[in-house]
C-alpha cells in the first residue's frame, strides 16, 4: 500500500460561518476513497467557537479552561490536565491561543464527529466523490516527549480497526491489538501541513478501503473510565 500526502493550499484565514467543504472542493481535486484531514482550528472559527480572552489574564484563561471541563485530573503550574464534555483527557481543555488574534481564544467544536460528517457531505454534494473527513488537533502524550496530531472526530473512515481474532506473520492470533488508524491519519496528514505554514487541510490518499466506513472518534476512540487504569 503507498499513501500519498498532499496538503490543500490557499485556504487563507476562514471567518464564522463560511462553507468549509466549498472551500476545499475549490482549492483540491478529490477522488473516490480519499481523506480529507481538516485541522481543529479552522474547523472552530468557522463554527464560531471562538471566545473573548485576554492572554495576559493567567485567572481569566483558568476559568476558561475549567468552564470547558466535566473533570479536572492534573495541575502543574499554568497547566492543567482536564476530561472534556467530549471525553477527551488533554491539556487546557483543548482552549488553544495559537493561530487566533490576540484576545481570542479558540474551544473544541461542540461536536466534532457532527462537524467531520457535516464537510463530508457538503464535499459529496460539490464534487460527486465519496470522500472520508477527519478532524485533527495536537495533543500531548503521557510519559512521552513531544505532540503529535490525533483525530478527534471523523466520518466516513474507521476510527479503530480491530484486527483481534486475525494472524500475525507467524500464524499467531492477535488477542488484544486494536489499531488506532484515524490518529495515525491525522499524524500523517500533519507532515503535510505543520504548525505555522497556514495549510490547514490535507488529503490523504491510498488508505486501505477497508477502513471506509462509518466511524465516529467518540464512539471507538474515547476510553471508558471503567477501562481506564489511570483515573
Amino acid at each position: 500500500m503507498t499513501i500519498e500526502l498532499i496538503p490543500v493550499e490557499g485556504i487563507g484565514e476562514v471567518r464564522r460561518g463560511e462553507d468549509l467543504a466549498t472551500l476545499i472542493a475549490d482549492r483540491a481535486s478529490l477522488r473516490n476513497g480519499d481523506v480529507v484531514v481538516v485541522t481543529q482550528k479552522v474547523v472552530s472559527k468557522v463554527e464560531g467557537r471562538l471566545v473573548p480572552l485576554d492572554h495576559d489574564d493567567p485567572a481569566a484563561r483558568l476559568a476558561l479552561v475549567e468552564e470547558e471541563s466535566v473533570r479536572v485530573l492534573r495541575r502543574r503550574g499554568e497547566l492543567v490536565i482536564t476530561e472534556t464534555r467530549h471525553g477527551f483527557v488533554c491539556a487546557n481543555a483543548g482552549v488553544d491561543l495559537s493561530n487566533v488574534d490576540a484576545g481570542w481564544a479558540a474551544l473544541l467544536p461542540e461536536d466534532p464527529d457532527r462537524s467531520a460528517r457535516r464537510i463530508r457531505d457538503g464535499l459529496r454534494a460539490r464534487t460527486g466523490a465519496e470522500v472520508a473527513v477527519i478532524v485533527s488537533d495536537t495533543f500531548g502524550r503521557p510519559w512521552r516527549q513531544g505532540v503529535t496530531d490525533v483525530a478527534i472526530g471523523c466520518a466516513g473512515v474507521a476510527a479503530v480497526v480491530d484486527l483481534r481474532g486475525t494472524e500475525d506473520d507467524r500464524g499467531r492470533t492477535l488477542q488484544a491489538t486494536e489499531v488506532c488508524v484515524a490518529d495515525e491519519i491525522a499524524s500523517a496528514a500533519d507532515l503535510v501541513m505543520g504548525k505555522a505554514a497556514r495549510v490547514p487541510v490535507a488529503i490523504v490518499r491510498g488508505v486501505d478501503a477497508g477502513w471506509l466506513r462509518q466511524g465516529s472518534v467518540r464512539a471507538e476512540v474515547v476510553r471508558p473510565p471503567a477501562e481506564d487504569l489511570f483515573r
